[in-house]
């Protein structure tokens, strides 16, 4: 209920902006703009679109269609866009959301819809990028689309993430601004933008205020599972007993969403904005990893996430959002490290959230139940090492040596199938026996790694190495790019872990290195190596007491510069005689 001090003041507000030359049944309708109960006008007078039932009943998915690694060259032929959108309305979804206005995109999949009467409707995207000329391209197709297929398209959103601080493609505010009232004015549909959170809660240096005034209603995207590489919420729960921490991981998930989206509605709030809708236009739960989510990403918590959304968007309450959008339909490989994120796989086969509603041979491979879910594990950290010498992969012993706590566990980096053999060489450097990396590339790159457990979770202290450590080896290899060679502490689960990393040019001879078929021996000092964290910052301290891979051979296209035509990828790297010395 609105006091009649409340309307008393909008009322002197209005007179004293319109320099009381106005009579009152113009000034009536103004004052609920001020931020009554409603909250239906913003302050321009414009009346809000509301969204319909049809709209805020249905389950909602975003959408793409893309199955290659490059989606700027992939064709997307309709028959993949209806076989996409009939394994949707299956698996119970009745609305997309869709990034794109484009004819390979926007268009195609409105036909396909139209042609095969899917029940299915469309929140329309319009991207929006620092292109003035490509942004007006997208305009005038998303209004050609949002009214040609009017039946289809239930609302429009201009932009995605371009506001927000951290953006790629960020535009100003008032730019923003202008594009949404472009597009508001020539279709019939209710208008948003869709954007991260922390911009339409005002907490990233943005002013959101002019558009939270123009838009019909505000579209957030919330992702838990990226925020726990910022450490932005306890997800570890370490104080839970192991059999319930996954439960209380995905938990506190939730309780991080929701707590992302109450920040927008109060910044609404005081924005004179209480009952304009609240939207999720992004959230979801990777199923595999594919940046690092040790203890985090996996099938069955994917679930349990879009368990515990649902039952939240069922309460019905001025808590919960008006929809949610979970991210994604499918994977999509062209995104790398932001793929995994899809209900589908990329062969279109149902992940474990899916499975009760399609039969077995339309599942993915993997058979699980809830109590498959991971969660953190702690790490075991062994005596620090204190030899002078620790040899990894050697065979003739050095007196006072130290050996790893355990046998050394190879591991390729998720998405790359890197493998390794021993192979018996009478040309070893020592002893008989040498062994041999052959990458398998993805389309990132490839990674490989020995490590003290296949779960990363076993450590060494090798702290006396710190100063004046040196990594020793012996290589022979026509690998025609760069090599990365270093270690690794701690675990992608854990934003402390880094790689310690150095990049090998075959054409420089640094240290020794060649890549000529020929045998050559390196001494690479520890210090020499550069430190990232598995959050991709750099860091300059080295952090040596955890050591859990205490050798890594790589070659991350994106740090190396892998240049086109590149070939011979797979070539064969030996190595022998590895050990680190001080």
């Amino acid at each position: 209920m609105i006091s009649l001090s409340f309307y008393s003041r909008c009322l002197n507000w209005v007179a004293a902006a319109l320099g009381k030359f106005l009579p009152a049944l113009v000034v009536v309708p103004l004052i609920v703009a001020c931020g009554g109960g409603s909250g239906n006008l913003p302050v321009t007078g414009v009346e809000r679109r509301a969204l319909d039932a049809d709209f805020l009943q249905r389950q909602a998915v975003n959408y793409a269609p893309f199955r290659s690694n490059n989606q700027d060259t992939e064709s997307v032929p309709k028959a993949n866009i209806e076989q996409d959108l009939r394994l949707v309305v299956r698996a119970g979804f009745g609305l997309i959301r869709l990034f794109t206005s484009s004819d390979k995109v926007g268009r195609q999949t409105l036909e396909v819809i139209r042609d095969t009467g899917l029940d299915l409707k469309v929140q329309l995207g319009i991207w929006i990028s620092p292109d003035e000329q490509a942004n007006q391209d997208q305009i005038s197709r998303g209004i050609a689309l949002a009214n040609e297929f009017r039946s289809i398209v239930s609302t429009v959103s201009v932009g995605n993430e371009a506001m927000v601080s951290w953006s790629g493609h960020r535009i100003t505010v008032p730019r923003m601004l202008g594009y949404i009232r472009q597009v508001r004015g020539a279709v019939q549909q209710p208008v948003t933008s869709d954007d991260n959170w922390a911009f339409y809660a005002g907490v990233d240096g943005s002013d959101p205020r002019s558009i939270v005034d123009a838009v019909d209603y505000v579209a957030i995207h919330t992702y838990p599972l990226i925020d726990t590489k910022y450490a932005l919420w306890e997800w570890r729960r370490t104080e839970a007993a192991e059999n319930v921490r996954a439960m209380a991981m995905m938990d506190s998930a939730l309780a991080k969403a929701r707590k992302d989206h109450d920040a927008v509605r109060t910044y609404l709030r005081k924005a004179g904005h209480p009952s304009l809708p609240v939207v999720i236009g992004e959230t979801g739960w990777k199923a595999e990893l594919a940046d690092g989510e040790v203890f985090r990403a996996h099938p069955v918590n994917q679930k349990l996430y879009l368990d515990r959304l649902r039952a939240w968007a069922a309460e019905g309450s001025a808590a919960a959002p008006a929809k949610i959008f979970w991210f994604q339909a499918f994977d999509e490989p062209w995104k790398r490290s932001d793929d995994k994120w899809g209900l589908f796989d990329v062969n279109r086969k149902a992940r474990y959230a899916l499975q009760s509603l399609f039969p077995q041979e339309d599942w993915t491979a993997e058979r699980y139940s809830d109590a498959d879910a991971v969660f953190h594990k702690p790490f075991t950290v062994g005596a620090s090492v204190v030899a002078t010498r620790y040899s990894l992969l050697t065979e003739t012993p050095v007196a006072g040596e130290a050996a790893p706590a355990a046998a050394l566990t190879p591991l390729a980096w998720a998405g790359g199938s890197a493998s390794t053999t021993t192979v018996g060489a009478a040309d070893a450097v020592e002893g008989t026996q040498i062994v041999r990396v052959t990458p398998g590339p993805a389309s990132w790159g490839w990674g490989f790694a020995f490590a003290l457990s296949v779960d990363a979770l076993v450590a060494e202290d090798l702290s006396a190495f710190a100063t004046g450590g040196v990594l020793n080896l012996s290589i022979r290899t026509l690998y025609p790019g760069k090599l990365e060679l270093g270690f690794m502490t701690g675990s992608n689960g854990d934003e402390s872990a880094f790689l310690k990393l150095l990049v090998l040019d075959p054409q420089a001879n640094a240290y020794g290195y060649r890549s000529d078929g020929q045998w050559h021996t390196l001494r690479i000092p520890l210090s020499d190596l550069k430190g990232e964290r598995a959050s991709g910052m750099q860091v300059s301290v080295l952090d040596m007491s955890r050591v859990t891979q205490p050798l890594v051979i790589a070659d991350r296209y994106a740090t190396t510069g892998k240049t086109a035509g590149f070939a011979g990828a797979t070539a064969a790297i030996d190595i022998d005689a590895v050990f680190w010395s001080r």
